[in-house]
């Protein structure tokens, strides 16, 4: 049996914050190397089913906070992020099973190359952790010493006879041979599951988040537990945050270092550069393929107004790589990162101050204006990559109100809209999620153009 803590984490004093609202400390507050830091492991993040490495920004912010190099974590983008309908059967710009354990193995041995070290750990969300599974089960268990799955439907999102060909299908053949046996896990790597306390979208009983409310899923909120992994429970929190809250860096980190992090507040530095990838959505689906001939543009703001304070702080062209960057920012400013390419919707993306420098500030543009926007004269989108927009849970404010198009319950929300009339294009529009407060312009929709306020925590 594995061994199963319901570790409920509740309440401030078991995770103190540094003083700040987001968890990062003052200047004088550096990061510190962590004694034993060099006996930690090399670290490679995946991320889940259409997303990309960014969401991990947080967690390789806290892990240097706490000592880690830099250069001894990886976080992947899968070229094509997102599922096929059934595994076996190929579709655009979509991947299957072994298409995700293929590009796993090539950056396992990419950052066994850079750093040297025999073993790396692996730290999943979501889809993320089934290339994992795949690769230790299917020979790779010597290269990899932990493995961290957070939030990952192990045991599948639903439990059917119908769609047997789907990743996701608990009664499928590619979870079934994952956890067939009296172990589901595998010898000589260590396994840590970190899961939620039934407000998980893709852990319920009832089919309604997969399109088949009343019909049982046959998948509870256990789902994400593994027999033989240490199964830990983080409280009420979302699919999402049980990779990217700071509880989940707590667990990751103690599972993978073998103690307390010294500190879970990301240490500020003097000097910020940021850098990232143009991907491109083709045929509406989300990839990660660069995008040549973007341009990046980075502007400073008032954290008041949105209002842009003098010129471009840095702009560019991306090239054949999708790379743009790097600029150069103070961390205490807020930013607005405008991204125009060809036959894309032009993207003001809104956000907070960057704390730390990051190269996977990865950039695609906000969807097209449809048949909805019609006749708005600005469209400005709320985002939170990192969680979803929990209500009544959480403090959520959409221009001074409860967006209407955020479900209450169990979290399964993370973009809100916000449609305004012409005569109001332009104006300032605040966005807060508990602390964290952005405050976007509204930009004309006749220009083919939408603002973005993307919460970073």
């Amino acid at each position: 049996m594995g061994i199963s803590r319901r570790t409920l984490l509740k309440g401030a004093s078991v995770l103190p914050l540094a003083a700040g609202h987001f968890g990062f400390s003052a200047f004088a507050q550096t990061a510190r190397a962590a004694s034993g830091a060099a006996q930690v492991p090399p670290i490679l993040f995946l991320h889940g089913n259409g997303d990309h490495a960014a969401l991990w920004i947080t967690t390789l912010w806290r892990m240097e906070s706490n000592g880690v190099p830099r250069d001894r974590m990886l976080a992947i983008n899968f070229t094509d992020p997102l599922a096929r309908t059934d595994d076996k059967v190929e579709q655009p710009n979509r991947s299957s099973t072994e298409d995700q354990r293929r590009e796993l193995g090539e950056a396992i041995k990419e950052l066994k190359r850079r750093t040297g070290a025999p073993r790396v750990a692996l730290v999943g969300n979501s889809r993320g952790g089934n290339p994992i599974r795949n690769y230790i089960k299917n020979g790779g268990g010597a290269d990899v010493s932990h493995a961290v799955l957070c939030g990952v439907p192990n045991h599948g999102v639903y439990d059917w006879e119908q769609n047997l060909g789907n990743e996701f299908n608990g009664r499928g053949a590619f979870l079934r041979g994952l956890n067939d046996g009296d172990s589901e896990v595998t010898p000589d790597t260590a396994f840590l599951t970190l899961r939620s306390d039934g407000i998980d979208k893709y852990a319920q009983a009832d089919g309604r988040f997969v399109g088949k409310p009343g019909t049982p899923t046959g998948v509870t909120p256990e789902g994400p537990e593994l027999k033989g992994a240490t199964n830990l429970v983080l409280g009420a929190i979302d699919h999402r945050e049980t990779a990217f809250h700071p509880r989940a860096f707590r667990e990751i980190f103690k599972f993978i270092a073998g103690r307390e992090p010294d500190r879970i507040a990301i240490a500020l530095e003097a000097e910020v550069r940021l850098s990232g990838l143009v991907t491109g959505t083709p045929g509406g689906v989300q990839t990660n393929r660069p995008v040549p001939g973007a341009t990046v543009e980075v502007h400073r703001v008032s954290p008041d107004t949105g209002e842009r304070l003098g010129g471009p702080l840095h702009s560019s062209q991306t090239g054949a790589d999708g790379r743009w960057g790097p600029a150069k920012v103070d961390p205490s400013w807020n930013l607005e990162i405008v991204l125009v390419s060809a036959g894309s919707t032009t993207t003001h993306f809104y956000r907070s101050p960057f704390p730390r420098s990051s190269d996977v500030v990865h950039l695609r543009a906000a969807r097209p204006l449809g048949p909805a926007d019609a006749g708005a004269g600005a469209v400005v989108l709320m985002s939170r990559p990192r969680g979803y927009l929990g209500l009544p849970r959480d403090v959520v404010l959409f221009d001074g109100k409860q967006p209407a198009d955020v479900k209450p319950g169990v979290p399964t929300d993370s973009v809100a809209t916000l449609r305004l009339p012409a005569a109001e294009a332009g104006r300032a529009v605040a966005a807060q999620f508990n602390e964290e407060r952005i405050v976007a312009r509204a930009w004309p929709a006749s220009e083919n153009r939408i603002a973005l306020a993307e919460f970073t925590y």
